[in-house]
């Protein structure tokens, strides 16, 4: 990724009225919480009328107490100013409190929106989409929402208050002096606004070069074990180090704004103040003014000086919060490609007939938008009930395609997919998904216990049912070999079992769900024979009695399957039981001899013999 400079056009975009919406949306965040932001900000004003008291006290000490000589004046004076300040600020440990339970409310409503819409998104977006963008939406995204709408629009609101209170008793102190104040107000507004159009655009591009880095961390750890097992830590240090260097230079773009405007800000204050001392020093001389009314004059100034500071750093915060706010919506406002559609309807109990009615799928992913490559074409064929169906055909044939269409990942461009006569589009994803069981070669197992990952399709399932579940499975003496057993906690993606003993967990675990139909692929290659009897137990149990799709690797899996649907460039090429393709179809021939040659291969290298 490479640095762009900022043009006007870009600028001109995020001063829109869309960029203004998207500030509008985040603040409608707070509503379910308005009592308590309404006393926080209900408290600026009782905090500004403190702070607008405080100089006058400070005149009458100086004026009335220092120049007469009156002790007990000043006596009761400072007392006054400890009893406003300790006042201040327990009104201000209130008001910070509200704020930071608003603020963080918001945040947390945010990431359970976020959670609840990636979650709702079909496959289709999460193959488009980069998991590190979306970790930079959940987690700094959301952090600058959080601030926008805790302190900094409170930081905002807080110095325009002040602002126009002490303005308002500059003008009664004196209009002279309070014309050379407000005459540089213009000059901070213009400073203020210019500064955060320029930075509103420079902060998103920072944003999606930090997901840019936050993907290619999150990528390398999830391949740590390949990078070292290649011996390409070097090459991803310098891959890292580009993206990385790319969010550096936008970085270090952003800080040289900030050093030319802030000083700048700071220097057209300090403009005024000076203006202050010399005129108003000026008419203390020649009486108009009293030392006290230049010395509250003085300290209102000061008072004025921090609100306006900060507001010139906040602005920029609220741009950048602005941007931030678009790129979370944008993710917000995503419209599942697969989704339930109105009047859709649960699923009754499956019987278990499946049936693909010229079926075609095509994919966009990693092309042109408005490309696409098809996936399957024209598909037909039926399932009956407890009919193991076998999938056969090379890699990027359209096997798994066709279970993802059973599971109602992705919804065909054309034709139809049925379930018992019921079209999948016009009945609940969830009521379909909680009947169908799914086993991968590539098991997920998370980060949790050995008894959460097996009732992770039923959580409310028994100890006796997992214990049932997992007994079935030929994975209960495996898990009381660990010296936890069934708390026994696994790692990330289950990296602390064996191949075998995550592909026995990930069988318990449809089985404890007890789904019609079930959708397997049975690599067992790179387990050992041992292992693979043990797993295929498992699998024939998982199969009794349910409409099975396998993802064929296992000659033995071919040999008894019902029906075999060999598949070529997304076409069903042939279709029939072992016996009859052998001689009907060459391909199916070919990958038949090429699958028997692995096994022999498999079991010569395990060192077990396995009747063919």
């Amino acid at each position: 990724m490479t640095t762009t400079p900022i043009d006007s056009a870009r600028l001109s975009a995020f001063r829109s009225p869309a960029a203004l919406r998207v500030l509008w949306r985040c603040y409608g965040y707070l509503r379910p919480y308005w009592p308590i932001v309404a006393g926080a900000y209900a408290a600026i004003f009782l905090i500004t009328g403190l702070n607008i008291l405080i100089p006058q006290l400070i005149r009458g000490i100086v004026d009335d107490g220092l120049r007469a000589g009156d002790l007990h004046y000043i006596t009761w004076a400072v007392l006054a100013l400890l009893g406003l300040a300790a006042g201040r600020g327990l009104v201000t440990y209130f008001q910070q409190r509200w704020l930071e339970v608003a603020s963080q409310s918001v945040a947390y409503d945010l990431r359970n929106d976020l959670q609840t819409k990636l979650t709702d998104l079909s496959f289709s977006y999460h193959d488009r989409a980069a998991a590190g963008q979306l970790l930079s939406r959940a987690i700094q995204d959301v952090e600058r929402i959080r601030f926008l709408t805790g302190r900094a629009t409170f930081r905002v609101a807080d110095g325009v208050v002040l602002l126009v209170g002490t303005a308002v008793l500059l003008v009664v102190m004196s209009p002279s002096l309070a014309l050379l104040v407000l005459l540089t107000l213009p000059f901070l507004a213009w400073r203020g606004l210019a500064y955060a159009g320029q930075s509103r655009p420079l902060s998103l591009a920072i944003q999606d070069s930090l997901g840019v880095v936050t993907t290619q961390l999150e990528q390398n750890l999830r391949g740590i074990r390949v990078v070292k097992a290649f011996a390409q830590s070097p090459a991803e240090i310098e891959r890292f180090d580009r993206v990385n260097e790319a969010w550096f230079k936008l970085s270090a773009q952003s800080v040289r704004l900030d050093a030319a405007n802030l000083p700048l800000l700071d220097l057209i204050v300090n403009v005024g103040s000076l203006l202050i001392l010399i005129f108003g020093g000026w008419q203390v001389i020649q009486g108009r003014l009293t030392l006290g009314e230049l010395v509250a004059f003085t300290t209102y100034l000061a008072q004025l000086a921090g609100p306006v500071r900060t507001m010139s750093r906040v602005i920029p915060a609220i741009a950048m919060a602005g941007a931030a706010g678009g790129r979370i919506f944008g993710v917000l406002d995503a419209l599942p490609e697969v989704r339930d559609l109105p009047g859709a309807v649960a699923l009754p109990p499956l019987q278990g007939r499946v049936r693909f009615e010229h079926v075609s799928l095509a994919y966009e992913v990693g092309l042109p938008t408005g490309r696409s490559r098809p996936a399957v074409s024209d598909i037909s064929f039926e399932a009956a009930p407890g009919q193991v169906i076998a999938l056969l055909g090379s890699t990027g044939a359209g096997k798994s395609t066709l279970t993802y269409l059973i599971s109602r990942f992705y919804d065909p461009t054309s034709g139809r997919v049925t379930i018992d006569g019921c079209d999948l589009r016009t009945v609940t994803r969830a009521s379909l998904r909680r009947q169908i069981g799914v086993v991968l070669q590539e098991t997920v197992l998370f980060a949790a216990s050995i008894r959460e990952n097996i009732a992770f399709g039923r959580p409310a399932a028994s100890e006796a049912e997992i214990v049932a579940a997992a007994q079935a499975a030929q994975a209960h003496d495996f898990i009381l070999s660990f010296p936890a057993g069934y708390d026994t906690r696994v790692g990330e993606k289950g990296v602390t079992l064996s191949g075998g003993q995550k592909q026995r967990l990930a069988i318990a675990r449809a089985l404890l769900t007890d789904p019609r139909i079930l959708i397997l692929d049975d690599a067992t290659a790179s387990v050992d024979t041992e292992t693979e009897r043990l797993i295929q137990q498992a699998l024939d149990r998982l199969m009794q009695g349910r409409t099975t799709f396998v993802i064929a690797h296992r000659l033995s899996t071919l040999r008894r399957a019902d029906l075999i649907l060999v598949l070529e460039h997304g076409r069903l090429v042939a279709r029939g039981r072992h016996d009859t393709l052998l001689t009907a179809s060459p391909l199916y021939a070919a990958l038949y001899a090429r699958q028997q040659q692995l096994d022999i291969d498999h079991r010569h290298t395990s060192g077990v013999g396995e009747a063919a």
